[in-house]
């Protein structure tokens, strides 16, 4: 099966890899514009990039699925969550399914609510170099009991769901 990623970062490419293995995917990684803001800030809008960067992706490149991944944050009892959503569509249907939320740091969320991205705020906090390439904030959050790529495969089997399993056509 042939999976068009809608994104340049090999994190993402590795999250699809990852949780879709035992299909032997084939990756391809195109660019495309999610439609939503660089950093999206509600669940609505991260699953309206997600979806948006699926359907672009599909678009782009000839495969059996586009897939659109997306990261978020999101307020959830008055504090702020990174939050993960995938999306995956075969031209038709379009699946949809979220990764972990975490509760980020408050110095974290008060750059944020000033308006910065969170890849950022997280390199200048902790001395990275463009950690969304990486760990991402939920390996540094997590001491590394998560990754980004794993955070994000999470989200990738979720939203591959409906394509794989017979339960949804009932």
């Amino acid at each position: 099966m042939k999976f068009v990623v809608g994104s340049q970062n090999p994190v993402k490419a590795a999250a699809v890899e990852t949780a879709l293995d035992r299909y032997q995917p084939t990756i391809r990684s195109v660019a495309v514009d999610s439609g939503v803001s660089e950093q999206p800030s509600t669940v609505e809008e991260t699953i309206s990039g997600a979806k948006t960067r699926a359907k672009r992706a599909f678009a782009a490149e000839k495969g059996d699925y586009g897939v659109g991944l997306e990261g978020g944050v999101a307020r959830f009892d008055g504090e702020l969550y990174l939050i993960m959503w995938a999306a995956i569509t075969d031209g038709e249907r379009i699946g949809c399914g979220s990764g972990p939320s975490l509760r980020l740091p408050e110095v974290v969320s008060a750059h944020l609510e000033a308006g910065r991205e969170l890849g950022p705020v997280v390199d200048d906090l902790l001395g990275t170099d463009d950690i969304a390439r990486a760990g991402g904030a939920a390996g540094a959050f997590t001491d590394g009991l998560i990754d980004r790529e794993e955070a994000l495969a999470g989200a990738v089997a979720c939203a591959f769901g409906p394509f794989v399993t017979n339960e949804y056509d009932r």
